[in-house]
């Protein structure tokens, strides 16, 4: 779990106010974003990739093609794994003081390779089920081939730090009667209307996360 001090790279300098460091808020924002960036070095040159991932316990799960040099790579050296939520646009009187409410982390360290089938499998599930409640058994089975071809990567939330803004304006006295509008507009993800593949057998669309 997530230390009540920060580690020298995961203290937060900038605004230390909005800083958490509970495992609580970790898991939190971990859980509600769909995707994180995994930032590492190949050869000398850093890259820096969007990817989906999910929570599981006190670790960070991804997955990708076991070929990938991006894999290969989260398991020789270390990571910082980031992940943002816009939650409001937040609109002052004045220009440098609009702001954006959100919730971030950032992880550091490195990526360990999950080999065990029985691990991979179950992992798997909660990643399709965390999406789509209950799809799992309702899905074709993954073949042995299906798996072994399946990078399976952790990285675990000791070594994470939170930054959250979560409140309305803060002007300065003097521009309190200027005649704009001031306030937060929330930002909310939601799911659209669902689009059924003509050749699809089942026409009930399944339950979501967004539901």
């Amino acid at each position: 779990m997530p230390p009540s001090a920060p580690s020298p790279r995961s203290r937060i300098r900038r605004l230390p106010e909005r800083a958490h460091y509970d495992a609580a808020t970790v898991a939190a924002i971990v859980d509600a974003a769909m995707i994180c960036t995994v930032a590492f070095q190949i050869d000398g040159m850093v890259h820096a990739i969007p990817t989906i991932h999910w929570r599981e316990g006190d670790h960070l799960y991804i997955h990708g093609a076991k070929a990938s040099r991006m894999l290969k790579a989260l398991t020789e050296g270390e990571a910082c794994v980031t992940i943002a939520l816009a939650d409001g646009l937040v609109l002052a009187r004045s220009a440098m003081h609009h702001s954006m409410n959100y919730r971030s982390v950032v992880i550091y360290g490195r990526f360990e390779l999950v080999t065990d089938p029985a691990h991979k499998l179950g992992s798997l599930r909660a990643f399709v089920d965390g999406l789509y409640p209950g799809r799992w058994d309702t899905l074709r089975p993954i073949t042995d081939k299906e798996l072994n071809a399946t990078g399976l990567l952790r990285i675990a939330l000791s070594e994470a730090a939170a930054k959250v803004r979560d409140w309305g304006v803060k002007d300065d006295a003097e521009d309190l009667d200027w005649p704009v509008w001031a306030g937060v507009i929330p930002l909310h993800t939601v799911g659209g209307e669902p689009m059924t593949e003509a050749d699809s057998v089942v026409e009930e669309v399944p339950l979501t996360r967004f539901d």
